[in-house]
């Protein structure tokens, strides 16, 4: 049996069923023709190919009718119409019904195979995904929502780490989820009934640092009016979370070292030696080796603390996961806000998955908060999107920023360029978000927010004048 793609395509005009063949023929794929819905339901019964390639218009029934079947049928099988009778109608249609792309005739080759890759590759790693959860539920992990790949990866090294002392080092941008990793550590691990104590070293002043760790004794300085226990005092038995451990001052690093090498310390102001048993944890959103070069954080701290390291995703690689975590941030915050809020619009799914998110998980979930706070509906519209999201549909913007800058000769006294008519900035703006989406209409359409019948209307004019 082949190690290759099934790739079965259905097409009821031999010319163009022999032009798509011509185009895939040096694709690692296996690929097999029918040419009537009732041998494509043959085929896909008998063995199910990855992904199909249909035709809507067929001798004996409509390509829908295969597509809904195959739906109900609940296959694990990609689906991309190809039609030359298309219609805003029948593309919405299609979309809805579970198709994962729409192209219209006549089809070039690099785009047909450019489409046929992805969806074969994304198809790839969903198998991946969906066999390791048929063996652990990962959709859920600890305080963690998501079940991408760079996730699974993530659930696997805690499950390797966690029974174990050695220190986990953990780095990753602001917003996601370095402490919810700690915590999921420790409640993994045999330390899970014991403290889990967490301190942020960016949020507590330098010179109250020492105290905050070590503790004090009564008159150790000005303040200090009795005894006070410490986060490693606190943590015994259990886990010491360290956050942003790169803005701790070089002189307490060298006390943290002695720490971390013996498990014992003095309190502030006190000569006795205390010993505790503690897991440690540390996280920075810094890159640790530049700190060292920089001489901002101690080389062999460093060497004793990354024992195992724990790189968390950025939520913009995190693919579907966007949309898990929304839709739990929005069921939360509406609960909580009493509002009635249950869903997203289609278009703001396509803006929420195609927005960068700098701010990553945290700042999702202060953009949900802000929607359900200010707006009530049942569904989240375009109407109810916070800046900068909302600042992503200005068309005049995406055709802007999409232009070369001109030669300074052409400028004009404010140095725009020459002036462009509307009927020029309306096509480049539909152009560069057809571009943006690769070549799907309907989530270009939600992009610019119009209706997809406006720019087929507009396409059809540009290349018939």
């Amino acid at each position: 049996m082949s190690d290759k793609p099934g790739v079965l395509l259905v097409e009821d005009a031999a010319p163009q069923a022999a032009l798509f063949q011509q185009y895939l023929k040096n694709e690692m794929i296996n690929l097999t023709h029918v040419d009537t819905g009732a041998d494509a339901i043959a085929a896909i019964t008998i063995n199910p190919p990855d992904l199909i390639l249909l035709d809507l218009k067929l001798p004996d029934m409509e390509g829908q009718e295969i597509l809904r079947w195959i739906k109900q049928e609940e296959f694990p099988i990609a689906v991309i119409v190809i039609t030359g009778h298309s219609s805003v109608d029948v593309a919405v249609d299609v979309m809805r019904i579970g198709a994962e792309d729409f192209l219209e005739k006549p089809v070039t080759a690099s785009r047909l195979q450019t489409t046929v890759r992805n969806l074969l590759e994304r198809s790839r790693l969903q198998h991946l995904v969906d066999d390791y959860q048929s063996t652990f539920d990962r959709k859920r992990y600890h305080g963690f929502i998501g079940y991408s790949l760079p996730m699974q990866a993530i659930y696997r090294i805690i499950d390797a780490a966690a029974p174990s002392k050695a220190t986990v080092f953990i780095t990753g941008e602001s917003g996601t989820g370095k402490e919810v990793c700690a915590e999921a550590i420790h409640a993994q691990g045999s330390r899970a009934k014991q403290p889990f104590i967490a301190l942020n070293c960016a949020a507590i002043p330098h010179d109250l640092m020492e105290s905050e760790i070590f503790g004090h004794i009564k008159g150790a300085f000005t303040g200090a009016s009795t005894e006070r226990k410490g986060a490693a005092s606190l943590a015994d038995g259990g886990t010491l979370f360290l956050d942003e451990i790169g803005e701790m001052n070089l002189d307490l690093q060298t006390k943290l070292l002695r720490f971390v090498q013996t498990g014992s310390f003095q309190k502030v102001g006190g000569s006795k030696l205390e010993k505790v048993d503690i897991r440690f944890i540390c996280a920075t959103n810094h890159n640790p080796l530049e700190d060292v070069a920089a001489g901002r954080f101690r080389e062999d701290l460093y060497y004793r603390l990354h024992v195992v390291p724990l790189h968390l995703p950025p939520l913009r690689e995190r693919g579907d996961d966007i949309m898990e975590i929304a839709r739990h941030f929005l069921i939360t915050c509406a609960q909580e806000e009493g509002k009635g809020f249950t869903t997203f619009s289609p278009e703001v799914e396509v803006i929420l998955r195609r927005y960068n998110w700098p701010g990553n998980v945290r700042q999702l979930q202060n953009v949900i908060r802000n929607i359900v706070v200010l707006h009530d509906d049942k569904t989240v519209t375009l109407t109810h999107l916070p800046p900068p999201l909302n600042t992503s549909l200005n068309e005049l913007e995406i055709s802007y920023l999409a232009q070369p800058r001109q030669p300074a000769e052409t400028t004009d006294d404010y140095g725009y360029g020459p002036v462009k008519s509307l009927a020029r900035v309306e096509r480049d703006a539909i152009e560069r978000a057809i571009k943006t989406c690769d070549g799907n209409i309907p989530k270009a359409a939600a992009l610019l927010d119009v209706s997809p019948s406006t720019i087929y209307r507009k396409k059809q004019g540009w290349e018939s004048a």
